[in-house]
Protein backbone atom coordinates (compact mmCIF):
# COMPACT_ATOMS: atom_id res chain seq x y z
CA UNK A 1 0.00 0.00 0.00
CA UNK A 2 1.40 3.51 -0.69
CA UNK A 3 0.72 5.79 1.72
CA UNK A 4 -0.32 9.45 1.13
CA UNK A 5 2.06 11.96 2.51
CA UNK A 6 0.55 15.16 4.35
CA UNK A 7 2.27 17.23 2.06
CA UNK A 8 0.61 15.20 -0.87
CA UNK A 9 -2.92 15.68 0.85
CA UNK A 10 -2.19 19.60 1.31
CA UNK A 11 -1.10 20.20 -2.24
CA UNK A 12 -3.86 18.03 -3.39
CA UNK A 13 -6.57 19.88 -1.05
CA UNK A 14 -5.33 23.18 -2.44
CA UNK A 15 -5.36 22.45 -6.01
CA UNK A 16 -9.35 20.66 -5.75
CA UNK A 17 -9.84 24.17 -3.78
CA UNK A 18 -11.58 22.78 -0.61
CA UNK A 19 -11.28 19.75 1.33
CA UNK A 20 -14.42 17.77 1.05
CA UNK A 21 -15.72 14.94 2.96
CA UNK A 22 -14.12 11.88 1.24
CA UNK A 23 -11.05 13.96 1.23
CA UNK A 24 -11.47 14.49 4.98
CA UNK A 25 -11.45 9.92 5.08
CA UNK A 26 -8.36 9.73 3.41
CA UNK A 27 -7.04 12.11 6.07
CA UNK A 28 -7.94 9.88 8.92
CA UNK A 29 -7.84 6.72 7.01
CA UNK A 30 -4.31 6.76 4.99
CA UNK A 31 -2.70 9.63 6.11
CA UNK A 32 -2.89 10.39 9.81
CA UNK A 33 -4.04 6.87 11.11
CA UNK A 34 -1.48 7.00 13.16
CA UNK A 35 -2.25 10.92 14.56
CA UNK A 36 0.57 13.45 13.88
CA UNK A 37 3.90 12.44 14.09
CA UNK A 38 6.17 15.81 13.10
CA UNK A 39 5.96 19.50 14.12
CA UNK A 40 5.80 19.95 9.67
CA UNK A 41 2.83 18.11 9.67
CA UNK A 42 1.28 20.58 11.91
CA UNK A 43 2.65 23.38 9.86
CA UNK A 44 1.66 21.97 6.88
CA UNK A 45 -2.07 21.33 8.30
CA UNK A 46 -2.33 24.82 10.24
CA UNK A 47 -1.49 26.42 6.83
CA UNK A 48 -4.10 24.05 4.71
CA UNK A 49 -6.56 25.12 7.49
CA UNK A 50 -5.42 29.18 6.28
CA UNK A 51 -6.17 28.34 2.51
CA UNK A 52 -8.71 26.25 1.65
CA UNK A 53 -12.52 26.35 2.82
CA UNK A 54 -12.80 23.50 4.87
CA UNK A 55 -15.85 21.97 6.96
CA UNK A 56 -16.85 21.79 11.03
CA UNK A 57 -15.86 17.93 10.88
CA UNK A 58 -12.24 18.88 9.54
CA UNK A 59 -11.72 21.67 11.73
CA UNK A 60 -12.92 19.29 14.82
CA UNK A 61 -10.26 16.70 13.50
CA UNK A 62 -7.82 19.18 13.25
CA UNK A 63 -8.00 19.83 16.53
CA UNK A 64 -8.10 16.60 18.24
CA UNK A 65 -4.82 15.85 15.72
CA UNK A 66 -3.27 18.84 17.17
CA UNK A 67 -4.09 18.96 20.96
CA UNK A 68 -2.93 14.79 20.99
CA UNK A 69 -0.14 15.60 19.29
CA UNK A 70 1.59 18.43 21.15
CA UNK A 71 0.35 17.45 24.69
CA UNK A 72 0.90 13.90 24.24
CA UNK A 73 3.14 13.34 21.39
CA UNK A 74 6.01 16.12 22.13
CA UNK A 75 7.98 16.01 24.93
CA UNK A 76 8.02 15.81 27.87
CA UNK A 77 4.49 14.35 27.83
CA UNK A 78 1.83 16.31 29.21
CA UNK A 79 3.52 19.60 29.59
CA UNK A 80 4.36 22.61 27.01
CA UNK A 81 7.48 24.20 27.69
CA UNK A 82 8.34 27.40 26.43
CA UNK A 83 10.10 26.33 23.43
CA UNK A 84 7.11 24.48 22.18
CA UNK A 85 4.99 27.42 23.01
CA UNK A 86 6.71 29.55 20.70
CA UNK A 87 6.70 27.67 18.35
CA UNK A 88 3.20 26.50 18.07
CA UNK A 89 2.14 30.72 18.58
CA UNK A 90 4.05 31.06 15.85
CA UNK A 91 2.65 28.89 13.73
CA UNK A 92 -1.15 28.93 15.03
CA UNK A 93 -0.55 32.85 14.03
CA UNK A 94 0.55 32.76 10.72
CA UNK A 95 1.07 36.14 8.94
CA UNK A 96 -2.19 37.58 9.99
CA UNK A 97 -3.07 36.36 13.24
CA UNK A 98 -4.71 32.83 14.18
CA UNK A 99 -8.32 31.71 12.59
CA UNK A 100 -10.80 30.75 14.93
CA UNK A 101 -10.10 27.03 14.55
CA UNK A 102 -6.41 28.25 14.99
CA UNK A 103 -7.34 30.16 18.74
CA UNK A 104 -9.55 26.98 19.58
CA UNK A 105 -6.94 24.95 19.16
CA UNK A 106 -4.49 27.10 21.38
CA UNK A 107 -7.57 26.93 24.14
CA UNK A 108 -7.95 23.11 23.86
CA UNK A 109 -3.99 22.44 24.37
CA UNK A 110 -3.94 25.12 27.35
CA UNK A 111 -7.09 23.07 28.71
CA UNK A 112 -5.89 19.35 27.91
CA UNK A 113 -2.09 19.93 29.10
CA UNK A 114 -0.75 18.97 32.72
CA UNK A 115 1.13 22.04 32.21
CA UNK A 116 2.27 24.80 30.18
CA UNK A 117 4.44 27.77 29.64
CA UNK A 118 2.85 30.35 31.12
CA UNK A 119 3.56 32.47 27.50
CA UNK A 120 0.93 30.20 25.87
CA UNK A 121 -1.81 30.72 28.06
CA UNK A 122 -1.41 34.23 27.49
CA UNK A 123 -1.33 33.67 23.83
CA UNK A 124 -4.49 31.44 23.69
CA UNK A 125 -6.69 34.49 25.82
CA UNK A 126 -5.44 36.61 23.39
CA UNK A 127 -5.54 34.70 20.90
CA UNK A 128 -9.47 33.52 21.34
CA UNK A 129 -9.91 37.79 22.49
CA UNK A 130 -8.49 38.37 18.63
CA UNK A 131 -10.90 36.14 16.81
CA UNK A 132 -13.87 37.11 19.33
CA UNK A 133 -13.09 41.17 18.61
CA UNK A 134 -12.97 41.95 14.97
CA UNK A 135 -11.91 45.89 16.19
CA UNK A 136 -9.03 44.05 17.31
CA UNK A 137 -7.74 42.62 13.60
CA UNK A 138 -6.63 46.65 13.24
CA UNK A 139 -3.66 46.41 15.49
CA UNK A 140 -1.19 44.39 14.08
CA UNK A 141 0.88 43.69 17.37
CA UNK A 142 0.56 39.63 18.63
CA UNK A 143 2.43 38.07 21.00
CA UNK A 144 4.23 34.62 19.86
CA UNK A 145 4.29 33.36 23.28
CA UNK A 146 8.52 33.93 23.21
Amino acid sequence: MIQISVEQFCNHAVSAGEISAEDLLVLKREVLMDGITRREEVDLLIALQRAVPSSEDFADFLTAMVVDYVVWGERSTGYIDRETASWLAATLTGRTGPTPVAARIAQEIVREAQGSSESLTAFALEANSWVREPAARSRRHFSLAA
